[in-house]
């Protein structure tokens, strides 16, 4: 990515720890930011609508569950329904299936970030935060394949070190941060603010 003002999409994929970690993440993001984010994160299959309700109090962003066919337009936030995976279609608009579990997990994070990879090949960021497995990872390297960046939580910051620690090992991290400085750095970024 020549830069990161190229990018069309944001995926983000995370466990354990991830609702904390998910609104410290969104806080620091303007209304107006110019860039869809796409969000697994783990939860129960029964699981209601909490997560989206929380993280709307925690944000800037219009935040919405994913519905089928939608098209990722910016200042708009996705999260993946309970027992869905979330995929990106070739012509970038999502899609919803109930196909098998990846890593234990229905919604799978490796099932968003790969498709992902493939409908925006340079122009997406990935980031991966806290998580007690290992999904991610093989996404990551599908995204780092395709040229675009990884971001990775730093583990000491990660309520669950194992997710982004896997994605360290793996050489699949362009850049390690904290917890608290990863919405900062988006910033920087996408709009081209400064970053301290």
């Amino acid at each position: 990515m020549s830069t990161m003002k190229d990018c069309n999409a944001i995926v983000i994929g995370t466990s354990s720890g991830g609702l904390n970690a998910l609104s410290k993440v969104l806080k620091p993001l303007a209304r107006d930011f110019p860039v869809p984010i796409l969000i697994v994160q783990h939860i129960s299959p029964d699981a209601n609508d909490f997560m989206v309700h929380h993280l709307r109090k925690n944000s800037n962003l219009q935040i919405k569950e994913a519905d089928d066919k939608d098209i990722p337009e910016k200042g708009w936030v996705y999260i993946a329904p309970p027992n869905y995976h979330m995929l990106v279609e070739e012509e970038r608009f999502l899609s919803l299936a109930v196909t098998p579990p990846e890593n234990f997990s229905r919604p799978s994070i490796d099932v968003l970030f790969e498709t992902a990879a493939d409908a925006y090949t340079t122009h997406l960021i990935g980031i991966i935060l806290t998580g007690a497995n290992n999904d991610g990872t093989k996404g990551a390297i599908r995204i780092k394949d395709r040229k675009g960046m990884i971001i990775a939580q730093s583990p000491e910051t990660a309520e669950a070190t194992m997710m982004p620690q896997s994605v360290i090992d793996k050489n699949a991290a362009d850049i390690i941060l904290p917890l608290d400085q990863i919405g900062k750095y988006l910033n920087t970024l996408i709009l081209g603010t400064s970053y301290e």
